[in-house]
């Protein structure tokens, strides 16, 4: 039986192991700066922005997500963003993705977001077809952009 609960600062280790479980499944694990002390003050810390939800069955952890809550202008409301969510190989199939994305869209209807999005990689085909299934749309005319690292710097000092 699956179940999902807010993370605290003692699950820090094992959202790390999870971030970087899925950073390699995206061909990206040698990006991962993070480590357990990041993990705890970036999730749990004072000034924290963001949130974490741990997805167990039968007590083990077999996934995550971490959100944060956007705003639109246009709605003049809230939204909730989804930044990871990962379940874990032996569990992928299970439904836990889809109870961990339930479980979000509780909270944003909770908390009147007017929108609740995420990004996914163009490659991922298991998991567009899994967000499709829930009657997800991709925005095809938007594209993100990013700054980060010495281009950030650069930039900000002008």
């Amino acid at each position: 039986m699956f179940e999902i609960r807010k993370a605290t600062p003692k699950d820090a280790e094992t959202i790390l192991r999870f971030i970087t479980e899925l950073a390699i499944y995206e061909k990206a694990g040698h990006e991962v700066e993070a480590t357990v002390q990041m993990v705890t003050l970036s999730l749990f810390g004072q000034n924290s922005v963001s949130e974490a939800a741990i997805c167990e069955r039968d007590g083990v952890p077999v996934g995550f997500a971490v959100w944060f809550f956007s705003y639109s202008t246009w709605q003049a409301r809230n939204g909730l963003y989804l930044e990871d969510l990962y379940i874990t190989p032996d569990q992928r199939g299970s439904g836990a993705g889809r109870l961990m994305l339930r479980y979000l869209a509780r909270i944003a209807v909770e908390k009147g977001c007017g929108r609740f999005e995420w990004s996914v990689l163009d490659w991922n085909e298991p998991a567009i077809k899994a967000y499709e299934a829930i009657g997800a749309e991709p925005l095809t005319e938007w594209t993100r952009y990013r700054l980060s690292g010495t281009a950030l710097e650069t930039f900000a000092a002008g």
